[in-house]
């Protein structure tokens, strides 16, 4: 377990990948999830829409608007420049061999697959590469073409620009190639077939040279349907198996279909699966789950089967329905384990769901600060499942989806182990890059190559400008702190759309409204001072916000009245928190520092850095000062020592103290959580044994 030191701060800014990079590796493989990849300089087949003209490139761009961005967990347009440079950078590194766990596109859009297509076969030519495919619940949004759109285009003036495809309720009743619908917004909504959301078969088409079909240079490739092995393997019998009838699967909404199928499942279907196997030099096998589970609704049309509309999207699904509703896969990656050991073949798994929970064991306590079934938890693995594919022998997988660094390790009493490795998104803070370099079949060196310097990230910012202006202009809620266009690289972008990303969305959707009031209001040196109070102050006499244990109805509207908590103390009872202060600058000054110092940062600054820890772990201790942690895990160890004896008896009549020490001591407490997990940025692992270092 790896645990965050001031020292182990100061060594990771020392630290550098010169090591790694003059190793004699067996093999090296960089992984690239949640590209997400939106083609901004891409062109609509039909020309419903031709962007905005660009004075750098010349080119027109179709982007997504800043606001968009700004509340989105990803970006949409810059990672059209991240993907470049990260190639780049992989291709200078003599890298071969890509692997994409899922999300590639943005959502699937023909526009946006034509336009990644194209760059990676550039990239084929440019440093012979080769790239290794397995889709996303982003690609597809559903097992088929699913009629859909954005609302937020940037267009003219900087307007936000509406553009759905027919089907959608936006684009209902219209005929034609395309079509102009005013509506009174600023702009007419746009109709077009290029922002259909595709299903499988025009995916699994386009992506075809990427590992999704067997090439002619592979050793061998495989899929869960194919009945060939390496004995009689022949391209041929790999190009009958690659075909889209070939790899299919029956799945109901009780569970697995065909073989797996109970007497009362129903309704059933039958959809596609992309997963293959593939050997791309000799004695590497790469093994791409599709771990995209797209469950039957119960009212689905079953004289309709290739409506989009009766399946629910594979978002939350993950490996926790792998197991229930694709069983046949979950089986074939033990076989195909069971066979990478017996003939020696180095083996890594690759999909774009997390294998093991990604919060370091924090999901109580996030439960009990956002409420049950908030803060995304539903996507984590339950235990059980992280066992049960740790039993299938694969012992390491790199996964995405999360948009997160993480390593999750798992050992089991019955001898199975599981390493997850969770690669970060190039799209999202911070944005990175994953490279497993393999000294032999069980012996892997990770490292992870951080984006700072992206070519052109800001070639777009003339249009945000307009934006901006024009949400200025109109009094728009909509508008956004123009300083995120003085980012100085791309690094500080994502740095930027974090802190926004919080301001704008996480807070106001996901905190409960006592604890943004409470955020708003209070400093560090006040959160030390609250730790020490002995007095029992009415919740109602400090905040202004009721508690609700309607957290969804609470988190909604605008940021709350900012109270000058410390002040109305002293009115109340000035003996107290005078004396609560000196104790807590006692307690700073034990451990060498001053109450000042906890006075320097407040709520927010401690929200941000809360997310800034979820998303990247390690990594984001470059933008976390050591005094700031150290400063952290005082607050985290004096809370812990005084939360409230009986937690879940907290009502709008507990004292503000308790409410305040319970809540804030399980922030802290996460926190600390995260900084305690295993490595994640450059570390060794040992897939036969679990061990894990730092390096």
């Amino acid at each position: 377990m790896r645990v965050i030191s001031i020292a182990g701060v100061a060594a990771f800014f020392l630290c550098t990948h010169a090591a790694m990079a003059t190793e004699n590796y067996q093999y090296r493989v960089a992984f690239m999830p949640d590209i997400h990849f939106h083609n901004v300089y891409g062109e609509f087949q039909d020309g419903a829409f031709s962007g905005l003209k660009n004075s750098k490139s010349g080119q027109n761009a179709m982007i997504r608007t800043m606001y968009a961005q700004l509340t989105s967990t990803r970006l949409f347009n810059e990672n059209y420049f991240a993907l470049r440079a990260a190639l780049d950078d992989a291709g200078k590194k003599g890298i071969k061999l890509i692997a994409l766990p899922g999300d590639f596109s943005d959502d699937g859009q023909s526009v946006h697959i034509r336009g990644l297509v194209t760059l990676l076969k550039e990239y084929e030519q440019k440093y012979a590469m080769r790239f290794f495919a397995t889709p996303g619940n982003h690609d597809p949004n559903r097992p088929f073409d699913l009629p859909d759109g954005e609302e937020d285009f940037l267009g003219q003036g900087g307007k936000t620009q509406r553009i759905f495809s027919f089907g959608a309720k936006e684009c209902t009743g219209y005929q034609g190639k395309t079509a102009l619908i005013p509506t009174g917004a600023e702009l007419p909504t746009i109709c077009s077939e290029e922002m259909v959301s595709r299903g499988y078969e025009y995916i699994m088409q386009m992506m075809a040279p990427f590992g999704i079909d067997p090439q002619p240079e592979d050793i061998y490739w495989e899929t869960p349907y194919s009945s060939y092995g390496q004995q009689d393997y022949t391209f041929d019998k790999a190009k009958q198996a690659s075909d889209f009838r070939q790899r299919q699967y029956e799945i109901c909404a009780q569970g697995t279909g065909g073989a797996y199928r109970q007497p009362d499942y129903g309704p059933c279907f039958t959809v596609a699966d992309s997963s293959y196997l593939v050997e791309p030099i000799p004695g590497l096998w790469l093994l791409a789950v599709d771990a995209n589970v797209y469950v039957p609704r119960e009212d689905a049309d079953l004289t309709n089967p290739q409506s989009a509309k009766n399946f629910a999207g594979s978002g939350d699904a993950g490996y926790n329905k792998m197991l229930t509703h694709k069983q046949q896969v979950v089986a074939w990656m033990t076989s195909v384990a069971m066979r990478a050991k017996e003939q020696k073949k180095t083996l890594i798994t690759f999909s774009h769901f997390p294998m093991v929970e990604f919060d370091n064991g924090a999901a109580g306590d996030l439960e009990s600060i956002f409420g049950e079934g908030k803060f995304q938890l539903k996507r984590a693995p339950k235990e059980d499942t992280s066992h049960a594919l740790a039993k299938t022998g694969i012992g390491v997988h790199v996964g995405g989806h999360m948009h997160f660094n993480d390593t999750g390790v798992r050992k089991y009493p019955d001898g199975s182990l599981l390493f997850n490795i969770q690669a970060p998104s190039m799209a999202a803070y911070v944005p990175a890059y994953k490279i497993l370099n393999f000294s032999n079949r069980s012996e892997i060196d990770v490292q992870t190559v951080i984006l700072d310097s992206v070519p052109r990230f800001n070639e777009l910012f003339e249009h945000y400008q307009q934006e901006w202006e024009h949400l200025k202009a109109t009094g728009s809620p909509h508008l956004w702190n123009k300083a995120v266009l003085s980012a100085k690289d791309y690094y500080d972008f994502t740095n930027w759309h974090i802190t926004e990303l919080t301001r704008l969305r996480f807070i106001p959707e996901e905190w409960p409204c006592e604890i943004r009031q409470m955020l708003f209001s209070l400093n560090g040196a006040e959160m030390l001072t609250l730790s020490q109070l002995s007095s029992h102050t009415s919740y109602h006499d400090v905040l202004t916000v009721p508690m609700s244990s309607d957290r969804a109805v609470c988190a909604k509207g605008d940021a709350p009245p900012v109270r000058a908590i410390g002040q109305i103390y002293l009115q109340k009872n000035a003996a107290a928190w005078q004396l609560a202060q000196q104790k807590a600058q006692a307690l700073a000054q034990d451990a060498g520092m001053t109450l000042d110092q906890f006075a320097s940062w407040n709520g927010f600054d401690l929200a941000v850095d809360f997310y800034r820890l979820r998303n990247a772990d390690e990594l984001a201790l470059r933008d976390i000062s050591a005094q700031r942690l150290r400063e952290y895990q005082l607050l985290t160890r004096t809370l812990a020592q005084s939360l409230p004896a009986e937690a879940s008896a907290l009502t709008a009549d507990s004292g503000f103290e308790a409410i305040f020490r319970l809540r804030f001591g399980s922030i802290f407490s996460v926190i600390d959580k995260y900084l305690r997990g295993n490595p994640s940025r450059n570390f060794h692992l040992n897939s036969e044994t679990g061990e894990i270092s730092a390096r």
